[in-house]
């Protein structure tokens, strides 16, 4: 089936029988063969990986340094180097569990330790409002983006993460955190289009370019921080401090986030990684220099 006149995916495309050695009815013998099989089909299909992770740890510690050494490999003795680091769950590029927010706290599964690993790889839905927000540094993504959206893309599948490109990874310093005498000035969805995206779409979840996954005012819209809301109390997940969204495609990436098993963890930093053939890449950038991606 074709999307806007595309093909959704066209990522590792099997051009020669592959024969798996008879095995005794073992299912983990089967799954051995089946990730030893799918291994060397992304060895040879060209898949190149992106890092989505804007920020790491090393970016929020109270130190001056990454972490605090706690011993050095130089000379005889210790031979090994081992730091800690310094953090919460919500530092640099994180991932959001629904335990994170008051409407998730009831949830079955809610926390990191116990979300299911199903969910660590999922399709990527980018909605690129980059010029948007150069214009606009609260602007709001709209149901009515979303649909452009789709007009040329396809309907955003169920179980699918939505990231919204801004560009403002590439910020730095203050001009990051845009902070006001009122609070941060930094764009994001709006109310309607987050309750929609869960409701509608049934999306698996929303990430952004900046420190939260809700625009900088969002305190002050109805219900507050709509995507926290929305997201968390139907157990969807939120992704934050992302970078190189520029280097994906409208759709067609894959997203594999998986975080720390952090017992009871409300969230966690973590290196967030795309897979994205390059025949995928190539179209979306054909069809970028045609029809755009969202206006």
């Amino acid at each position: 089936m074709t999307r806007g006149g595309r093909r959704p995916y066209d990522g590792v495309v099997m051009t020669t029988p592959v024969t798996v050695p008879y095995v005794r009815y073992s299912i983990e013998s089967a799954h051995w063969w089946i990730g030893w099989a799918l291994a060397a089909l992304l060895a040879a299909s060209g898949l190149d990986r992106t890092d989505l992770d804007g920020f790491s740890l090393a970016s929020f510690t109270v130190g001056p340094d990454t972490a605090i050494g706690l011993t050095q490999h130089f000379g005889l003795t210790p031979r090994w180097l081992d730091h800690v680091p310094m953090g919460g769950e919500h530092t640099g590029t994180h991932f959001d569990a629904p335990i994170h927010w008051v409407t998730g706290r009831h949830l079955p599964d809610n926390a990191v330790d116990t979300l299911p690993t199903r969910h660590m790889v999922a399709p990527a839905c980018v909605i690129d409002c980059a010029a948007e927000a150069a214009a606009d540094a609260d602007f709001l993504l709209t149901v009515a983006h979303v649909e452009a959206w789709e007009k040329t893309n396809g309907r955003i599948d169920a179980g699918a993460w939505v990231l919204l490109r801004t560009d403002w990874a590439k910020r730095t310093g203050r001009a990051f955190a845009n902070l006001g005498d009122d609070g941060p000035h930094t764009p994001g969805p709006d109310a309607e289009v987050m309750r929609w995206l869960v409701a509608e779409r049934g999306i698996l979840g929303f990430g952004t370019e900046t420190i939260g996954t809700d625009a900088g005012q969002a305190a002050h819209f109805t219900p507050p921080y709509p995507a926290h809301h929305y997201l968390h109390g139907a157990g969807r997940y939120g992704l934050q401090c992302l970078a190189n969204l520029d280097r994906l495609p409208p759709r067609g990436a894959v997203i594999i986030a998986a975080p720390l098993k952090i017992l009871q963890g409300s969230g966690s930093p973590l290196r967030i990684l795309a897979l994205v053939g390059p025949k995928v890449a190539l179209h979306s950038q054909d069809a970028g220099k045609t029809s755009g991606t969202s206006t």
